[in-house]
């Protein structure tokens, strides 16, 4: 069966591992190495098991442990042609591959798709598991564009960004050049419009949710999982019938794994 390790979610690092317990992928590496080797630990998963890092982009909070944790393991790194420039220094000695088409990694079938965000080209996946079954992961992105969208939709288990309350954000310590960027088109997803786009991937087939990439400093995890939960009850989708909504924490102290 499918499983999901969510090992970290957030400003201070992102990763997840995603596949079987014998052979599965990375999707980022923004903890070191010894801190992603001990989440994966604590959800049961060797890190033999890896079979490759996928990127999403080149923020220092998806790619700080991506070259110790290739290098130790002999992992190949996946990410598109402006990623891999981005990182073209950091990233010596390790083997890279320019990922523009799908690629079929660990038994499992990945989709690359452009995301919005302020990097040099960011990317979501889509991901067809071994047994068959679709999921889908978008964050770091300032709006669901109409490919985002074509990419979430019908996929089983979606992880997508609710980092932000605007109201929080606005009223907050941040400067306003960081806040401005944020609220773009190529910043983060906030509460309301993640919450607004839920209805359409549970009409659409989404039986999971896991909202992702909280801020800290603008959001709490109460406060996007009611947003979410209140813009589905309005839309009639049922919690525990119609769909299961959770909300990834910054790190996955009781190693915890959602199989599906």
């Amino acid at each position: 069966m499918a499983r999901l390790c969510p090992l970290f979610s957030g400003s201070t690092g992102n990763s997840y591992y995603i596949g079987s317990r014998s052979a599965g992928v990375l999707l980022d590496a923004g903890r070191s190495a010894r801190q992603l080797e001990q989440a994966l630990k604590r959800c049961e998963v060797d890190p033999l098991a890896i079979q490759g890092i996928l990127i999403t982009h080149e923020h220092s909070d998806h790619v700080s442990g991506v070259r110790v944790l290739a290098k130790k393991y002999k992992l190949p790194v996946f990410a598109s042609q402006g990623t891999l420039m981005a990182l073209e220094s950091s990233l010596e000695g390790v083997e890279r591959w320019v990922l523009e088409d799908r690629l079929e990694l660990a038994g499992m079938e990945i989709t690359p798709f452009p995301t919005p965000h302020d990097s040099a080209q960011s990317l979501g996946f889509r991901i067809t598991t071994a047994d068959h079954r679709e999921f889908a992961l978008a964050t770091d992105l300032g709006e669901v564009t109409p490919c985002v969208r074509e990419h979430l939709l019908g996929a089983e288990f979606v992880v997508v960004e609710s980092n932000h309350d605007r109201e929080m954000l606005r009223c907050g310590p941040y400067p306003y050049y960081l806040k401005r960027r944020i609220l773009s088109g190529r910043g983060h997803l906030s509460n309301g419009d993640c919450a607004a786009f839920l209805p359409e991937l549970v009409r659409a087939g989404a039986r999971r949710i896991l909202l992702a990439h909280l801020s800290r400093e603008n959001n709490t995890p109460a406060l996007a999982g009611e947003t979410a939960l209140g813009a589905l009850a309005a839309a009639g989708c049922r919690p525990g019938t119609d769909f299961r909504l959770e909300v990834a924490a910054p790190d996955n102290p009781e190693g915890k794994t959602i199989i599906f």
